[in-house]
């Protein structure tokens, strides 16, 4: 086994946040470098290994940290009391673990990266916090989860029907428009989101690096995990999605977020669903911020930071370090 370098840091811990200990994978090749905390989807998802796997060019110009939410993964545990999870608990905690990470770093403000619900977690935290954050970055970014669901919902019954799928159209009416009642119907359309996609081919160093890691479904297969926490990965986010889903369907950031204090860039896939993408252009055109750029990926979907992770790098060490990094 390599030494390691020195100066760098590769840790899997914990820190006490919102008064229960949550996971964190914190990579670096120098611990002086700014921070980048990730904030995976879901809600409900874990996604420690995906940083390792495709971020490593990027934590030498970056510390790259990864968290387990409050209910996923290896912070399943903080489920309880299921009460405490709420939108404005996954806000605090945001923000707690950027206070952990600033005084640790010793650094004033760091950067946010979402994925998915964690661009609605970023944009929330940045909103209420603007003077911790240097900027945020949204991949696959969300705008309104209800009205994202609703255009989903009828985009599933036009591809019904013009497939002659009268099964499934039926299973449709029977759901009727979102919001749904169960979670078992968002986890049914979800399931059909592939053939909605618009015919994309991802980077090939994009789909060597996923079948050399050998992750898995959900990611369980990652070292970060034991036993017991594989089984977490799934019980997290069923558990959480069910809890905190809800809770999103008032938020519309075309309503709710007009301006930012931060610098915003948005990863867009050309790709991606267009129950989400129109739902993201239209917020970002309007978006009011002091720095807000958008790079558009062709062939990308509802992930270019990962898909393009080359491409990704390089916007962060040639666009937004030098036009944020003071």
């Amino acid at each position: 086994m390599a030494a390691p370098l020195p100066g760098s840091i590769a840790e899997l811990t914990t820190a006490n946040i919102g008064g229960h200990e949550q996971a964190l994978m914190i990579r670096g090749y120098d611990v002086n470098k700014p921070i980048l905390l990730y904030l995976s989807g879901g809600p409900g998802q874990s996604s420690l290994p995906w940083p390792r796997v495709l971020f490593d060019d990027l934590s030498r110009d970056f510390v790259i940290v990864g968290w387990d939410q409050r209910g996923t993964g290896k912070s399943y545990a903080a489920l309880d009391p299921a009460a405490s999870l709420t939108l404005e608990q996954t806000i605090a905690d945001t923000i707690e673990v950027t206070n952990y990470l600033r005084e640790r770093f010793d650094e004033e403000r760091i950067y946010l990266l979402g994925e998915s619900w964690g661009t609605t977690l970023g944009v929330l935290a940045a909103q209420q916090r603007p003077d911790l954050y240097h900027a945020i970055i949204g991949s696959g970014q969300m705008v309104s989860q209800r009205e994202t669901d609703r255009r989903l919902y009828y985009d599933v019954v036009d591809y019904a029907n013009r497939t002659g799928n009268d099964a499934l159209a039926g299973q449709m009416r029977s759901f009727g428009e979102p919001p749904y009642k169960d979670l078992f119907a968002y986890v049914f359309v979800m399931g059909y989101y592939e053939r909605l996609y618009k015919p994309y081919t991802p980077p090939q160093a994009y789909l060597e690096k996923g079948s050399e890691a050998g992750l898995g479904p959900w990611n369980v297969l990652g070292s970060e995990y034991s036993f017991v926490e594989k089984v977490n990965v799934f019980r997290g986010f069923l558990d959480t999605a069910s809890i905190l889903y809800p809770q999103l369907q008032e938020i519309d950031f075309r309503q709710d977020v007009p301006r930012l204090e931060t610098a915003v860039y948005i990863l867009d896939g050309a790709a991606e669903l267009s129950a989400r993408r129109d739902l993201a252009l239209e917020w970002f055109d309007q978006l009011d911020a002091p720095i807000k750029r958008i790079f558009t990926f062709e062939n990308a979907a509802h992930a270019p930071a990962f898909e393009h992770f080359e491409t990704f790098t390089q916007i962060m060490t040639e666009t937004v370090l030098p036009e944020t990094y003071p």
